[in-house]
């Protein structure tokens, strides 16, 4: 008996197999686009990590800078210069004859006069050779009379024509070399008496004693050393050397004030007395000479002072502190930093140093940011991150800048 399927049961034994593999074919869809969105956000997520790590990076290898601004001086400068009081006279007496010294009338402190006796020279040989030499200026004179006597009576003869005339020159030449011999037997005398008034010590000037180097009986010999040294104490003189960069604004006349170590807090006004007309090659300064009265002597002759000199300026001037700059085989240089955070080198001229602080003339502006004590590894065109620092606000008066001599 033949047996033919159901209708019913033939058609979904047939369309099963089919839903089956649409359905695997959606899950394998599904599935893939799952693993390629999990594969992209974590690619996305990769890349941004790399991204803030590259930024996190940078961020701390770039340099940190502290900058300063420069700022803008105007008023008057003072500076200070040392100087060592001196007499407005000093002389080192010595003795002009040979012997041993007798006695000294004078001794260190003593104010004496012009012309006082200070010491004595006992000289006991040109006691003799002045009597020696007085003997000699007779024995001329006498020597001289009988050559005029015999001249006269020669002149006579040849008058007469009753002497020769080779006699009657020689007489005449006798009489004229007597009286030369007589002209220089009075000079050995002056010489002699002039010497004898070497053995007096007298003062060539009023002032003080501020040195004795003798002792009674020691030996003198002419020249060869200081027996007194003599200060005039009323007015005191002092030079200073002023720097060649203030060379110019130094006048005669003007007004310094004078400050003595032993007194710091008393200052003393005086003025320039007279300026050198040039500046000494050696070491570039200028000499000033200052006048400063002391009629008490209350001022000691050798002391340390200070002098300060107000020096006025012409114009504003760019003033930046010494720490920012760079000094190297291709000059002076600042570091700067534009309005990007990038480092660039800037050649400058250089003006008055103030010690702390120094002036630039050429090379910058009033608005740009230096960098303070720029560190050997910076680099052309290299970005920082700057620190700033206010610098003080210039005064009227700066503070005095100690100056230094060559």
């Amino acid at each position: 008996m033949t047996h033919y399927p159901h209708p019913e049961f033939s058609l979904t034994s047939t369309a099963h197999p089919q839903r089956t593999l649409l359905l695997v074919k959606r899950l394998a869809w599904a599935l893939l686009c799952l693993l390629l969105l999990a594969g992209g956000g974590r690619l996305a997520i990769k890349q941004s990590e790399a991204t803030g790590l590259r930024q996190a990076t940078a961020a701390s290898l770039q340099r940190s800078v502290i900058g300063v601004r420069p700022r803008l001086d105007e008023g008057t400068q003072k500076i200070v210069l040392p100087a060592s009081l001196r007499g407005y006279t000093e002389a080192s007496i010595n003795a002009r004859g040979n012997g041993y010294l007798k006695a000294w009338h004078k001794n260190i402190g003593d104010h004496v006069k012009k012309g006082e006796l200070l010491a004595e020279i006992d000289v006991p040989e040109l006691e003799q050779e002045l009597a020696q030499a007085h003997a000699a200026v007779a024995q001329v004179k006498a020597r001289l009379e009988l050559a005029r006597s015999t001249l006269q009576r020669w002149s006579v003869l040849n008058d007469s024509d009753a002497a020769v005339q080779q006699e009657f020159d020689e007489k005449r030449s006798a009489f004229l070399q007597a009286e030369a011999d007589l002209a220089a037997a009075e000079a050995n005398v002056k010489r002699l008496q002039n010497i004898e008034g070497y053995r007096r010590i007298t003062a060539p000037f009023a002032g003080v004693i501020t040195r004795r180097a003798v002792d009674v009986g020691s030996l003198i010999t002419a020249g060869g050393q200081e027996l007194f040294a003599l200060t005039q104490t009323d007015p005191l003189r002092l030079g200073v050397w002023v720097p060649q960069a203030y060379a110019d604004d130094v006048k005669s006349g003007q007004t310094v004030t004078l400050t003595l170590t032993d007194k710091p807090n008393k200052s003393i006004t005086t003025r320039i007395e007279r300026v050198a007309g040039a500046l000494d090659p050696v070491n570039r300064t200028r000499q000033a000479e200052i006048l400063l009265p002391n009629s008490g002597g209350q001022i000691l002759p050798g002391a340390y002072a200070e002098v300060t000199i107000k020096i006025e300026k012409h114009g504003a001037a760019l003033v930046v502190p010494v720490n920012v700059l760079v000094l190297d085989k291709d000059g002076a240089r600042v570091v700067v930093v534009d309005v990007e955070n990038k480092i660039a080198f800037r050649p400058v001229k250089l003006g008055r140093d103030f010690g702390r602080e120094v002036e630039i003339l050429e090379g910058i502006g009033a608005d740009d940011v230096l960098v303070a004590s720029p560190s050997d590894l910076l680099v052309e065109g290299e970005t920082v991150s700057v620190v700033e620092v206010k610098t003080k606000s210039a005064s009227k008066e700066n503070a005095p800048a100690k100056a230094k001599a060559g």
